[in-house]
């Protein structure tokens, strides 16, 4: 855990973030979400499959949300409480969970944020991979006023209705400015549009990330102690990494990202003896906690798989489109533990993410994509500055897999090996290396981790 001034100041600098264009539409920060709720509740109950559209209040539960991660309600039970990115937020306390989008409306040309009050969302007990005792809640601020927020609503620009066309010249341009990294021409891309890259890249950027938190002397002697390299497609011998996957032009990195944990965790928890692969179009099409091919969070994707629980991909097999959700019955893998690295939103940094890799497993990353990335070939990535000025490329946050680490035996650059989800003929048979230990492109921010239930 970060000490208490590094917290300090990386939740300032969460709170003080500027927004940008967002593939979901509600913007709200950490300021504006700490404070005093009064959360209003239906009748609970319920199964997992509870309509939430409309309820009827049969209780009301005040709980204040104290620096950093702390939650006290009314009665004096203390609990806990993190951001989820800034869309929302989840409460555990008393035995129960909230969770529930912060409310926003679309006005004309334009959405409206409103970080007081919430959209309607679930409240259910700690009783995990059980599908009883739900109710309906909704929230709202008592503690201040939070004014509405306005943003321009901008789903395609001229450029992003474009065909894409390699650029050769851009290539040469970011292989001439630095030596870490080759890029190449993917001629796959010409036959996407623009728009389609930026989704397959994550969407476009929601919110600048928080930065990673101060490391304690406890941690650094802890990561001290691990292996100076450390890859799970080769742990004596054997690869706990599940099979690269091609997520085409849908933006479900967030899915393929967070099932890729679970599936690397079950086949380490396993010994190799369990190889599923999960349905990424279930997530998709079914999970009310992310927006289909619009995006979502791994937070909330390890969620669903406590809440509702993950099938494999022969029970719904990835379409790469937004479509209905049919769901079979199918045994489903539950997950449990699911966290932000170092606690809460906010509290990652590189050496704990070591320590959970190493000790639990591959996990969830997130990160900025730049133009330049969709280039990538092989070598250690950073990102070059450089821009295609004849294919504009908005900035996009990318969620995936992070299976290692290690360092340039020549140079002793330090780097993450990371699963991408964009087929085997990206980068290195699918993966690539990042640079490590600088939080490059923001890939050492917002880790996050959860359990198979085996």
């Amino acid at each position: 855990m970060a000490s208490f001034f590094a917290t300090a100041v990386c939740l300032f600098l969460l709170s003080s973030c500027i927004a940008v264009s967002a593939d979901t539409p509600a913007n709200c920060t950490y300021e504006e979400i700490r404070g005093t709720w009064l959360f209003s509740i239906g009748e609970g109950g319920q199964d997992n499959d509870i309509n939430c559209s409309g309820f009827k209040v049969v209780s009301e539960l005040q709980v204040e949300l104290l620096f950093p991660d702390v939650a006290v309600d009314s009665e004096g039970n203390v609990g806990f409480w993190t951001l989820i990115y800034n869309q929302g937020f989840e409460v555990q306390i008393n035995g129960n969970k909230y969770f529930a989008f912060s409310a926003f409306e679309k006005s004309g040309g334009k959405f409206v944020s409103f970080c007081d009050k919430t959209l309607n969302g679930w409240s259910h007990d700690d009783a995990v991979y059980k599908a009883g005792n739900w109710a309906c809640y909704s929230g709202k601020k008592v503690s201040g006023k939070v004014p509405p927020k306005e943003r321009n609503l901008k789903l395609f620009t001229e450029f992003e209705n474009r065909k894409f066309v390699p650029n050769q010249e851009f290539v040469d341009q970011i292989n001439n400015a630095q030596s870490t990294w080759k890029a190449v021409v993917y001629e796959e891309y010409s036959g996407m549009t623009v728009a389609q890259l930026i989704s397959r890249a994550g969407g476009p950027k929601r919110l600048n990330f928080p930065k990673p938190s101060q490391v304690t002397q406890a941690d650094l002697f802890t990561a001290k102690s691990l292996p100076d390299e450390f890859d799970w497609r080769n742990v004596d011998g054997k690869n706990y990494v599940s099979p690269i996957r091609n997520q085409g032009g849908c933006g479900s990195c967030y899915a393929f990202g967070t099932l890729a944990m679970f599936e690397a965790r079950v086949r380490i928890l396993s010994n190799g003896t369990r190889t599923p692969v999960f349905s990424t179009q279930d997530i998709v099409s079914c999970s009310r906690y992310s927006q289909g091919c619009e995006g979502g969070f791994p937070y909330l994707i390890s969620k669903y798989a406590e809440d509702f629980g993950l099938v494999d991909e022969q029970c719904f097999p990835y379409e790469g489109q937004d479509s209905p959700c049919h769901e079979q019955p199918c045994p489903r893998q539950f997950g449990t533990g699911y966290q932000y690295i170092g606690g809460f939103y906010g509290a990652c940094n590189e050496a704990l993410m070591r320590i959970e890799l190493a000790r639990n497993g591959p996990m969830a990353v997130s990160f900025e994509v730049y133009g330049d990335f969709m280039n990538y070939k092989g070598g250690i990535y950073h990102h070059t500055g450089l821009t295609d000025k004849f294919n504009p490329f908005e900035i996009t946050n990318h969620a995936v897999l992070a299976v290692g680490y290690g360092a340039d035996k020549e140079t002793g650059e330090k780097f993450w090996i990371v699963k991408n989800s964009w087929g085997e003929s990206w980068g290195e048979s699918g993966f690539f290396r990042i640079r490590r230990g600088a939080d490059e492109c923001s890939i050492e921010s917002i880790a996050v981790s959860a359990e198979p239930v085996m």
